[in-house]
């Protein structure tokens, strides 16, 4: 019996070390990636010359020759910017690390915006030591690309992989220089893909657990086939240190931006001309949607691509080209990839039906925002349901801000307007999705809103609008 029990106990316990073993075995072997990948992966530290101001210092200070040696050593490791020699100044220097990767033979490579940005010199690192003075082709501060060029031939590159065919779920490997450790290997798995960060809305981010740390930044994500995906570009952080929140920015998307920029100098992007926002519960109730989903056009810009093909403030863009917009930052991830001169096709809901409109996608301009004065004059009415003050918008206002109507606040009295946050200076232009025209329309309308129902608000603010929502109590 004893016998038969010590057997079942050593057959179980070998059938646990077997999952144990086998568990281990599913686990991914990265050495050959890290092996074939890593001589093209490079580290990047730049200087930037600032400002001498040891000559300064040095005047504002007693002769250091006439000081006893011990305080002249004081002073001169002490004070920054004091010289040596007091009869010249020290140059200062900013200094930056970062990583990067070699796209071609003849040396381009790819690396961050924000690694490179306001360099005055840029030294590319290989594997081997040596190191090669870059030269800044371009950069892109939208999407924190830029291409870099360096004398070689025959360099080593890395394999592109396609970031649309990255999923949730598949491991990742980053190579790149933290803290000056270079060619530093870390893995981990997709979080997310088609991640939007508020910092940059042209760029729909990879999300990963991978462990990136200041000097990360620039280099590349791999995924299992030694491609690149990525290039790591910032992390979530409440501490300046990992934390688990790591992302990158899709090799298609860069791959477009470094090729614009090595033929043109530039990056064109798509534009439609719109300011958007999310559609939440309560403003897929009162358009009359089954579920929050797609962009709310909040603005239309006057002369722009929306404006001439028939896009109207609150039409919700549920789709372009048969893509869903699920959320509203899916809409400028779409738009900017497309080349400016090519048509979209947008499903939009306008008053409860669903319309298809060809626009004709234009180039993203530098400078579209306009601040505009909204103090307004004229006729004033208070409505007391709303607790809100309005007058009537001078003829100048409605042309500086291409309104054909609307009003302004003069006076916060209180209830709901001063619940969601109305200000004097916003301009009224839509009350229950019905626009408003003076303000006996307003107060007309206002009088007569129903209770306990979602109830939508446009309102544009120095020159930016969108829509707000609000219940009345009975």
């Amino acid at each position: 019996m004893f016998h038969r029990k010590s057997c079942i106990a050593f057959l179980a316990g070998l059938a646990l070390l077997g999952q144990a073993l086998s568990a281990q075995a599913d686990l991914p072997d990265f050495t050959s990636l890290v092996e074939d990948a890593s001589p093209a992966v490079v580290n990047i530290s730049t200087k930037q010359n600032l400002p001498d101001r040891g000559a300064a210092s040095s005047r504002m200070l007693p002769d250091l020759e006439g000081l006893p040696p011990i305080f002249r050593e004081f002073f001169e490791r002490s004070i920054p910017g004091m010289p040596a020699d007091p009869g010249r100044g020290r140059q200062q220097e900013a200094q930056s690390l970062g990583s990067g990767f070699i796209i071609s033979a003849d040396g381009y490579v790819l690396t961050n915006n924000h690694v490179v940005a306001e360099a005055d010199e840029i030294v590319v690192r290989l594997p081997d030591r040596s190191e090669l003075t870059a030269k800044l082709v371009g950069a892109d501060p939208r999407t924190d690309v830029a291409l870099l060029k360096v004398e070689g031939k025959n360099l080593p590159t890395v394999k592109l992989g396609k970031s649309s065919e990255l999923k949730a779920g598949e491991w990742v490997l980053a190579i790149g220089s933290p803290f000056g450790f270079d060619h530093t290997v870390t893995s981990g798995i997709v979080s997310a893909v088609g991640r939007s960060l508020p910092s940059e809305s042209y760029v729909p981010f990879i999300q990963t657990d991978v462990a990136i740390n200041p000097g990360n930044s620039g280099g590349p994500l791999f995924n299992l086939k030694g491609e690149v995906v990525g290039i790591n570009s910032q992390i979530f952080t409440r501490s300046g240190g990992f934390m688990g929140l790591s992302f990158a920015i899709p090799i298609d998307v860069a791959m477009d931006v470094a090729n614009q920029l090595r033929t043109e100098g530039k990056v064109r992007r798509g534009w439609l001309g719109v300011v958007i926002q999310e559609v939440n519960k309560d403003l897929a109730e009162s358009f009359g949607l089954e579920r929050p989903a797609g962009a709310l056009v909040a603005q239309v810009m006057e002369g722009g691509p929306a404006a001439k093909g028939g896009i109207k403030v609150g039409d919700v863009i549920l789709s372009v080209n048969g893509k869903p917009i699920i959320m509203s930052a899916d809409l400028p991830h779409q738009i900017g990839s497309m080349k400016p001169g090519t048509t979209a096709e947008l499903m939009v809901a306008r008053e409860g039906d669903r319309k298809k409109l060809a626009i004709t996608i234009e180039a993203l301009p530098d400078e579209k925002e306009m601040l505009s004065s909204n103090e307004g004059s004229g006729a004033e009415k208070s409505s007391n349901r709303l607790g809100v003050r309005v007058a009537e918008l001078t003829a100048e206002q409605k042309q500086s801000l291409d309104l054909q109507g609307g009003v302004v606040i003069s006076q916060i009295i209180g209830g709901p307007s001063a619940m969601i946050g109305l200000r004097p200076g916003d301009v009224i232009t839509h009350l229950n999705n019905t626009a408003i025209d003076s303000v006996s329309t307003f107060t007309k309308i206002a009088e007569n809103l129903p209770a306990k129902r979602s109830i939508s608000m446009r309102v544009l603010r120095q020159g930016r609008a969108s829509f707000i929502t609000f219940k009345l109590a009975e």
